[in-house]
C-alpha cells in the first residue's frame, strides 16, 4: 500500500511539470524580435581618437589655429624647422628632436610670426651644433635660435618642457610681454640669450653667451652666463641661483633666497634683497640700493656689502671694506689686512674686525 502511495505522488508531480511546460504562458508577448536594421557603427574615427594634426616633415608652416604634434625626429638642412603663423595654436613636439644641420648657423628650430597670441609649446628637445671654444666664442652648424619671435612679441604663449641647445644666439626668446611663460626648460651653450620670457620658473640656462635668464618675475631657476650679461635679470628674482664671467651673479629690484656670483662685477645686485649671498672675486660681493635684511656679501678684493640700510647682515672682504652702509643694525664687518672692517653713518649693535669708519656708534665699542 505504501508503495502504492508514492508511486501516486511521482505521477502526480509528473503532470504537473508536463502543464507547465507544455502548454503556453497567458502573459502577453514582449515584442518583436525581428532588428529594427542594420547594427551602427560604434569604432571611433581616427579624427575623433586623435583630434589633432600630425606634423612627420620639416619646414613646416602651421597655417590655421588648432593642435598640432610631431610623430618622428625632424631635420632641416637650414633655415626654419617649424613656423607658427596663426594665434590659438598649441604644439606638442611629442618627446621628439628637431635640429638642423645647416654648415652656417642660421634659421630658428621654432619660428613665431608678427603678433600671435594664445601659443603653446611643450614636451621636446631643439639642438643644434654650435659650441664655445672656451673664449666666449660661439660658433659651428644649426639653427640661429632655438625658440624666437619675427619682430612682435607674442602674448598668452607658454613654453612646457623644451630643452635647446647649441644654438648661435638665442635659446627661448618669447619676450617679457606680460602673459609669456617659460616653465621647467633647459638652455645649455647659446650664445646670446639663454631664456627671455615675463615669468620664468623652475628652469636653467647655463653657457650663455649674454644673458643667461631675463624676465620680470624669475623663480626657482639657475642662470650662468659667460660674457659680460647678467647670470639672472628681473624684477623680482626669488630662490634664484646666477653667476657671469663680467656681469652680475643676480641683477633685481627685489631679490629673494637668491645667491649670486661674478668674476668682476656685483655677485648681487639690487634695490632690496633679502636673504642673499653676493660673492665676487673683485667689485661688490652684494650691493643694495635700499635696504638688505638677513644678507651676506664677500668680495676678495672691494666691499663684501653695501647698502643703505643694512639689518642682520654681514660683509667680508678680502681687502677694502667688509661691510658698507648708511645705517646698519645687528650688522658684522670683517675686512683683510688695511681694509676697513665696517663703514657707516649710524652703526647700532654691530661687530667688527679691522678698523672701522662709523660716524655714530650705538651699543658697541
Amino acid at each position: 500500500m505504501k508503495a502504492n502511495r508514492n508511486i501516486n505522488r511521482h505521477i502526480a508531480a509528473l503532470a504537473l511539470f508536463a502543464a507547465v511546460i507544455l502548454h503556453p504562458s497567458s502573459s502577453p508577448a514582449q515584442g518583436s524580435l525581428t532588428p529594427p536594421g542594420a547594427p551602427a557603427p560604434t569604432m571611433k574615427t581616427l579624427a575623433q581618437v586623435e583630434p589633432r594634426t600630425p606634423i612627420d616633415n620639416a619646414p613646416f608652416t602651421i597655417s590655421a589655429p588648432g593642435s598640432y604634434y610631431l610623430t618622428t625626429n625632424l631635420t632641416v638642412a637650414g633655415g626654419d624647422a617649424i613656423t607658427i603663423a596663426a594665434s590659438g595654436v598649441t604644439l606638442d613636439l611629442n618627446g621628439f628632436t628637431i635640429a638642423s644641420t645647416a654648415a652656417a648657423p642660421n634659421g630658428n628650430g621654432i619660428m613665431l610670426n608678427n603678433g600671435l597670441s594664445n601659443i603653446a609649446i611643450f614636451n621636446g628637445h631643439i639642438t643644434g651644433g654650435v659650441t664655445n671654444n672656451g673664449s666666449d666664442i660661439y660658433s659651428g652648424p644649426g639653427f640661429a635660435n632655438g625658440i624666437r619671435y619675427l619682430e612682435t612679441e607674442p602674448s598668452s604663449t607658454r613654453v612646457v618642457g623644451v630643452s635647446v641647445s647649441g644654438c648661435c644666439f638665442d635659446g627661448i626668446f618669447v619676450g617679457t610681454d606680460d602673459a609669456t611663460v617659460v616653465e621647467a626648460c633647459s638652455v645649455r651653450t647659446v650664445g646670446s640669450y639663454g631664456i627671455c620670457a615675463s615669468t620664468i620658473k623652475n628652469s636653467v640656462a647655463v653657457d650663455c653667451g649674454y644673458r643667461a635668464l631675463g624676465g620680470w618675475h624669475i623663480s626657482d631657476s639657475r642662470g650662468i652666463g659667460t660674457g659680460g650679461g647678467d647670470g639672472v635679470y628681473g624684477e623680482h628674482a626669488l630662490n634664484c641661483m646666477g653667476c657671469s664671467r663680467s656681469g652680475a651673479g643676480v641683477c633685481a629690484v627685489v631679490a629673494q633666497n637668491c645667491y649670486g656670483f661674478s668674476d668682476s662685477s656685483e655677485g648681487v645686485f639690487a634695490h632690496n634683497a633679502q636673504n642673499c649671498y653676493g660673492c665676487t672675486s673683485s667689485g661688490y660681493g652684494l650691493y643694495v640700493y635700499e635696504t638688505a635684511l638677513n644678507c651676506c656679501g664677500y668680495a676678495n678684493s672691494g666691499t663684501g656689502l653695501s647698502a643703505a640700510s643694512a639689518l642682520n647682515c654681514s660683509g667680508h672682504a678680502g681687502s677694502g671694506t667688509g661691510l658698507s652702509a648708511d645705517t646698519a643694525m645687528n650688522c658684522s664687518g670683517d675686512a683683510g689686512i688695511g681694509g676697513t672692517g665696517l663703514s657707516a653713518i649710524i652703526a647700532n649693535s654691530c661687530m667688527v674686525v679691522g678698523a672701522t669708519n662709523i660716524a655714530y656708534k650705538y651699543n658697541m665699542p
